[in-house]
């Protein structure tokens, strides 16, 4: 009876990790196609299709940024974004519904970030990011709705899509979870609010 009990345990247990594991490979595979694939989670917006992963930018880190931009200012933003993809700006924004537009090809670089100039430690140890984490090796996210009031935090539907994004992110581009970073961990910003930051420490935790 006990060896029976213990069968069905490991049984049940296996029924359970299989269809996790099943999707877990169907993420990756979708995180390495081309084109305007369907990702479960997330209602993305392509201004700007995939290619082939192995002509991107090699993108090594990620920089979460907050525009001083009321709701709705994100499809506005990345539809500039589109046409200049060079712009001050990011490869993808977010809207406060938790829409996400990709905004700009793989392989071209907008401007985001002030290259990397703190080194005072005050978030996280920066001898690994002083000058070394910039707009040419870091994928950017914008989330849009911090206006008027800029310590205004992200809305319930962003941080949703968020949590999907940034695991598509590092599962396409190789980027290791403690490389995951908000503008103000490696960028001096603005004093009256941490630019990115609760959305960054998230994404660190929910990778653990």
């Amino acid at each position: 009876m006990m060896i029976a009990r213990l069968l069905a345990a490991v049984l049940a247990a296996f029924f359970l990790i299989a269809p996790a594991a099943a999707g877990d490979a169907e993420f990756a595979k979708l995180a390495r196609a081309s084109g305007t694939p369907d990702i479960l989670g997330l209602k993305m917006v392509w201004l700007a299709p995939w290619g082939d992963v192995r002509n991107a930018r090699p993108w090594r880190h990620i920089i979460v940024h907050q525009t001083e931009g009321p709701a709705g200012s994100a499809r506005g933003g990345a539809a500039e974004q589109s046409k200049n993809p060079t712009r001050r700006g990011v490869t993808v924004w977010v809207e406060t519904d938790g829409t996400v537009y990709w905004a700009v090809a793989e392989n071209l670089v907008p401007t985001h970030g002030d290259g990397a100039n703190r080194n005072d430690n005050k978030f996280i140890d920066n001898s690994t990011t002083y000058r070394r984490v910039v707009r040419d090796n870091s994928i950017g996210v914008e989330f849009a709705g911090n206006y008027p009031d800029v310590t205004t935090g992200p809305t319930d539907a962003q941080v949703a899509a968020w949590r999907v994004l940034v695991k598509l992110l590092r599962a396409r581009y190789d980027i290791p979870l403690d490389q995951v970073y908000a503008h103000n961990w490696i960028d001096y910003k603005d004093a009256r609010y941490c630019e990115g930051c609760w959305l960054a420490t998230l994404a660190r935790m929910w990778g653990e």
